[in-house]
């Protein structure tokens, strides 16, 4: 396997609680023949998710190769993240809902939901629980509300927050309207209309949610070299992850 970044810990630690402390693997997966918005996006979460690895103390590594989607790489990781891309082939694919099946995490940054019709993967739109529908241009910073507070992802974060320059995306059916989604953060209304060349008029459109199925997150977040400038929001992306590998 192609390791971009890699952090692991071993033996005893002398810090108070780690020993009590569940740790966990995460491997995340991201691609360099992307639009570079996606690249500049993966190249800066690496470094955040890795200095997180080493503050929550938890092992962290990356790779470029998408084959290593599979059965055999997946059953030594707790953890998965798309950062910017998501699997091609069908392989990859049944590999990953099988292990989502099974009891794996994932999460899933921004262009990582995105898929041209239901007929591509059918399992994956039913696991996102909707379908992307439409998006703003050009990225541009929003105001976000949090719907659920008490949620490990969003505990302790402000009823709402400023996040940076993003491509939004829009969503039919809207997510809040499945019965196995629990969304965590909201456009906020004040926003629209969002965009210039292509434009959020309005509606529900929900940016992060959970498949109550399933120990996921998505979250849209994820387009430019922006989106890891702001504290409240780098507090979901730790308390999310912290979540999805068995942390309380």
């Amino acid at each position: 396997m192609k390791l971009f970044f890699g952090i692991a810990f071993f033996g005893l630690c002398v810090l108070s609680g780690f020993s009590q402390a569940k740790t966990f693997r995460v491997l995340a997966f991201y691609s360099t023949n992307v639009e570079q918005d996606h690249v500049d996006f993966a190249m800066q979460a690496i470094p955040f998710f890795q200095s997180m690895a080493e503050r929550d103390h938890f092992t962290f590594l990356a790779t470029s190769n998408w084959n290593d989607l599979n059965p055999a790489t997946l059953k030594d990781y707790q953890v998965v993240l798309w950062l910017n891309e998501f699997p091609a082939t069908q392989a990859q694919r049944k590999a990953f809902a099988d292990y989502m099946e099974h009891g794996g995490a994932w999460m899933g940054f921004h262009v990582s939901g995105w898929m041209d019709s239901r007929e591509t993967w059918p399992w994956f739109a039913d696991f996102l629980g909707t379908m992307f529908s439409g998006n703003s241009w050009p990225p541009m910073p929003a105001t976000l509300m949090i719907d659920d507070r008490s949620h490990p992802a969003t505990r302790g974060m402000p009823k709402s927050f400023v996040s940076p320059d993003n491509e939004w995306y829009s969503w039919q059916p809207s997510p809040r309207n499945n019965p196995d989604i629990k969304v965590l953060i909201t456009l906020a209304p004040s926003n629209y209309p969002l965009g210039f060349k292509d434009t959020l008029g309005g509606g529900d459109v929900p940016v992060a949610w959970t498949n109550k199925k399933y120990k996921m997150v998505y979250t849209n977040m994820g387009h430019g070299a922006r989106i890891l400038s702001d504290e409240t929001q780098n507090r979901f992306f730790e308390n999310a992850l912290l979540w999805l590998g068995g942390r309380n």
